[in-house]
C-alpha cells in the first residue's frame, strides 16, 4: 500500500456535456493504492489520518492525474515520425511502407517497441491502441514489452493484400489466420488487449474485409481499429475501389467493420449519413490533431461532433502525427477546434487525453481517471516545468488557468513522474 498526495484532478461527467464542473480538483488531495489499483481517494490529511502506515510520496503542488491514453498510433512508424513533406499516399509509399517493411526482422521489432514505450511511458502515456505491422512478430514484439513493463496495451496486426509492396502484403486467408492466432494467444493476457486491424479500404480487397468482419463477429470482445475520411484525396480513392459504395464508411458497414466498439481514425470529412450511422451504433471516432495538420488532412469537428452524441478519443498517430506527447497533441486539438471557431476549456482538453479516449476504448471502467476502483496508473504534471511555463502561471487565478499553459507549451519535462499499476517507473 502507498499514498500520493498532491494536486488530484479526476472527472465525475464529461465537461464537454456538463463544463468544467465535471472535473473535481483537490488542491491537497491523495490517492491510496494498493496492488496495482485505487483503493480511496480525498483530502490527504483525512486519508493519512485513516491509514497511518501507509508510505507516503509527496509531490506538493504538481497535479496528480490519470495517465494519458493514445487511442490510436503506429509503433512501427517511431523511427520515420517528422519526416519532411508528404501527404497521407506518399507518405505511405516513400516513409511508412518502406519502413514497416524492416519488421520482418523480429530483432528490428523488439528494438522498435522498447524505443517506443521509453517515449510514451517518458511522456506520461500509460496506454497506447497502435497498429502493428503484417508480420505476426511486430505484435509479439509490442506485446512482450508492454507485458514486461506491465501496461495496459492494445494492438494487432495490419491487414493489407492490395496497394500495398509485395513484401507488406498478406491475403484474405492469411490475414484471418494470422489475426485469429495472434488474438487467441495475447488477447485478455494480463492488461492487453488484442485489436482486429484492417489498415484500411483502398489496402484490403473486399475478400479481405470481409474475413476480417466475419473474425470480428466471431470475436466481439475485441476491438477493431482502421483509418476513415483522412484526405480527400484517399476518399475519392475509396470512391474508385468501391464504385458500388454509399460512401467511404459503407466499404465497412457492408463488410461487418462497422459497430460499437469500432475505432475510426481521423474521420474529418464525412457525410451526413456517415455521421449518423456512426452515432447510431456509438462508434468511437479518433482525433489526430497533429498528424492532420502535420500531413495537411483538415480540421476535425469536434464540437459539432461532441454534441451530436459522439464517441471521440484523443491520439497523436505518431509517425504521421509529429509528437509523442499527449500535451502537445491537447495542443494542437486546441488549436483545431480554434481554426473551426470553438476555443475548447482545459477541462476538455484533458477529459480528451485521459477519460475520453478510455470510453473510445471502452475502457473507461479501468482507466482513465482517478476514483476507488480504478487501475493506477497515474501522471504527476510540474506546472512550473520551464522558465516560460513557470512565469505564465504566476498570473494565474485557477487551477484551469495554471494548467493551461502546460498543455499549451509542455513536453516530457513536464512529466515528473509515470505510474504504472501504481508502480513508479
Amino acid at each position: 500500500m502507498q499514498m500520493l498526495i498532491g494536486q488530484v484532478l479526476s472527472f465525475d461527467g464529461d465537461p464537454f456535456a456538463e463544463g468544467p464542473g465535471a472535473a473535481r480538483i483537490d488542491s491537497r488531495g491523495g490517492v491510496l493504492i494498493d496492488a496495482g489499483r485505487i483503493v480511496a481517494t480525498g483530502p490527504a490529511d483525512a486519508l493519512r489520518a485513516a491509514y497511518p502506515q501507509a508510505p507516503v510520496t509527496d509531490h506538493g503542488r504538481a497535479l496528480i492525474s490519470a495517465g494519458f491514453i493514445d487511442a490510436h498510433a503506429h509503433f512501427p512508424q517511431t523511427a520515420i515520425i517528422a519526416s519532411w513533406g508528404k501527404r497521407l499516399i506518399d507518405w505511405l509509399n516513400t516513409y511508412t511502407f518502406p519502413e514497416e517493411a524492416r519488421f520482418a526482422d523480429p530483432a528490428y521489432a523488439a528494438a522498435i517497441a522498447a524505443r517506443y514505450f521509453d517515449l510514451t511511458l517518458s511522456n506520461g502515456t500509460t496506454t497506447v491502441c497502435s497498429f502493428a505491422t503484417i508480420h505476426p512478430a511486430s505484435v509479439t514484439a509490442f506485446f512482450e514489452q508492454a507485458q514486461m513493463r506491465g501496461l495496459r496495451a492494445l494492438t494487432g496486426k495490419t491487414c493489407m493484400d492490395r496497394n500495398a509492396p509485395d513484401n507488406l502484403r498478406d491475403t484474405a486467408q492469411s490475414a484471418y489466420d494470422d489475426s485469429a492466432q495472434l488474438l487467441a494467444k495475447w488477447h485478455g493476457v494480463d492488461r492487453l488487449s488484442y485489436v482486429i486491424t484492417p489498415r484500411f479500404s483502398p489496402t484490403s480487397t473486399p475478400d479481405q474485409l470481409s474475413a476480417l468482419g466475419a473474425l470480428w463477429q466471431a470475436n466481439p470482445g475485441c476491438l477493431m481499429q482502421t483509418h476513415l475520411s483522412e484526405q480527400t484525396d484517399e476518399i475519392a480513392w475509396v470512391r474508385g475501389l468501391y464504385p458500388d459504395a454509399r460512401d467511404y464508411l459503407d466499404t465497412y458497414e457492408a463488410h461487418g467493420l462497422l459497430g460499437h466498439g469500432g475505432l475510426y481514425g481521423h474521420a474529418i470529412h464525412l457525410e451526413p449519413r456517415e455521421r449518423d450511422r456512426l452515432c447510431e451504433v456509438d462508434a468511437s471516432l479518433i482525433h489526430c490533431p497533429t498528424s492532420n495538420t502535420f500531413i495537411g488532412s483538415g480540421l476535425f469537428d469536434m464540437a459539432g461532433l461532441k454534441a451530436a452524441g459522439h464517441r471521440i478519443g484523443l491520439a497523436t498517430d505518431t509517425g504521421g502525427g509529429s509528437s509523442f506527447s499527449m500535451l502537445r497533441t491537447m495542443a494542437a486539438a486546441y488549436e483545431v477546434s480554434q481554426l473551426r471557431g470553438t476555443a475548447l476549456h482545459p477541462s476538455q482538453l484533458w477529459w480528451l487525453a485521459t477519460q475520453g479516449s478510455a470510453r473510445s476504448l471502452l475502457l473507461d471502467d479501468r482507466i482513465g481517471n482517478i476514483a476507488q476502483g480504478m487501475e493506477a496508473d497515474l501522471v504527476v504534471i510540474d506546472l512550473g516545468s520551464t522558465p516560460a511555463i513557470a512565469q505564465a502561471i504566476t498570473r494565474a487565478d485557477t487551477i484551469w488557468d495554471a494548467l493551461f499553459p502546460t498543455i499549451m507549451m509542455g513536453d516530457d519535462r513536464a512529466i515528473a513522474a509515470t505510474y504504472v499499476a501504481g508502480r513508479r517507473v
